[in-house]
């Protein structure tokens, strides 16, 4: 007969049965319970990443940008307001109100720029840097209550479920409302009548934004009367807007004019015609269609540069996370040494340009040059090496269609 010690305390197996027996004080468990037993706690109590929604270490605004800039090439200016802005926001978290003492309010923040430029990004990489729960909302499946679509509060749901359903955690998070644009108010003049998804959608949004107590579902989904809500206070959450607002140019350069050819302008302003995002002014987003409100929630507007060619090829090369070198380490995990000549480089950039699909893009081209091979040469054990050239690339990028897709585009 086995002894009590040879024996799992859980399953009654024997020492000899299992892979490994852990020792407690007067008991022992088997590798398999032990993993049962993991694989329940999770169940039960999550098994997302934890947040430390009582405090955490505030970096300083030097220290953000250099951290941003890791991740995201260029967009100098960008990053300087970004940093200043997510500093100011966590430091009136960490403030203590007495009554003698001015209380700060909120300031959210507003993202213009062409699609792909990292509008995304540099907000994913900014909660990575804080630890605190993020999520990303798209304005263009919001709709007013009453109507099919999606409630504007669902925007807290999936800040609620990044959280692991810790709602002290959540209060503190950052959410990234994409598409924002696509909410403008369809005509300049106020309505009588409703605009399913346009401003009746941003007078939704403003009690989250100007920070207040919603009462969301904590499994999303319209509410119901007989579903248990959760209360989530929006003051200090930090909202981040980003939208390409696609057009506003014209905008901007009409005010512009205005301004120089006047009585007693000097006539002297150069306008940037390749980069007219610079002169934003909130008067240009009321233009656009975002109601006056909105605008005034969202005081800090900061504009994202056009990616160049040489931006664009530092983008494949530079970050931590560059996609070459995410390739090399695909290919390294199989045994193989992918070695992409600059002159690759060169072709996925021009190919990004011609398509205009910006820093997203360049995925996919990539994807489309190395598919064949990541197919192909993980079952092959005598291939070592991969050297792609502009030939293989361009042949590659021929053979997927992406090519003959963007013809007239």
């Amino acid at each position: 007969m086995a002894k009590k010690s040879d024996v799992c305390a859980f399953c009654g197996r024997k020492a000899n049965e299992v892979r490994l027996m852990i020792q407690g004080i007067d008991a022992q468990i088997c590798d398999s319970c032990a993993e049962q037993a993991h694989t329940i706690v999770k169940e039960q109590f999550g098994s997302g990443q934890k947040f430390d929604s009582k405090g955490y270490s505030l970096k300083k605004p030097a220290e953000i940008k250099a951290f941003l800039d890791q991740y995201v090439i260029g967009q100098d200016e960008a990053k300087r307001t970004l940093a200043v802005a997510v500093y100011n926001h966590y430091k009136r978290i960490s403030q203590k109100v007495t009554a003698d003492e001015v209380e700060i309010e909120k300031s959210n923040i507003i993202l213009v720029g062409e699609t792909g430029t990292g509008k995304t990004l540099l907000a994913r990489t900014i909660a990575k840097m804080l630890n605190v729960p993020f999520a990303i909302a798209d304005a263009t499946v919001l709709t007013e209550a009453g109507y099919v679509g999606e409630d504007v509060e669902n925007i807290l749901v999936r800040l609620l479920q990044a959280a692991d359903y810790d709602v002290q955690a959540a209060e503190r998070g950052i959410v990234f409302i994409d598409e924002i644009d696509k909410i403008a108010r369809k005509s300049d003049n106020p309505s009588i009548t409703r605009d399913v998804s346009g401003e009746g959608v941003q007078q939704a949004m403003l009690k989250l934004l100007e920070g207040s107590v919603v009462n969301v579902p904590p499994k999303g989904g319209r509410k119901h009367p007989e579903q248990p809500m959760v209360a989530i206070n929006t003051k200090d959450i930090l909202f981040i807007a980003g939208g390409a607002f696609d057009g506003i140019e014209r905008l901007i350069a009409a005010r512009k004019r205005t301004n120089v050819i006047g009585y007693g302008a000097g006539g002297n302003e150069v306008l940037d015609k390749n980069n007219m995002l610079q002169y934003l002014s909130p008067a240009d987003l009321k233009k656009f269609g975002l109601i006056p409100e909105i605008v005034g929630r969202l005081p800090i507007i900061t504009h994202l540069n056009p990616l160049d060619e040489a931006a664009l090829k530092r983008i494949l090369t530079e970050p931590k996370n560059a996609l070459v070198k995410q390739f090399t380490k695909l290919f390294a995990m199989d045994h193989i040494d992918l070695i992409i000549k600059d002159e690759v480089l060169d072709f996925v950039v021009e190919k990004a340009i011609e398509f205009k699909v910006g820093a997203r893009g360049l995925r996919s081209i990539m994807e489309a040059i190395l598919n064949d091979a990541m197919f192909e040469m993980p079952s092959d054990i005598n291939v070592k090496e991969l050297v792609v050239d502009r030939a293989y690339a361009e042949a590659k990028l021929e053979k997927s269609g992406m090519q003959k897709l963007h013809v007239g585009d």
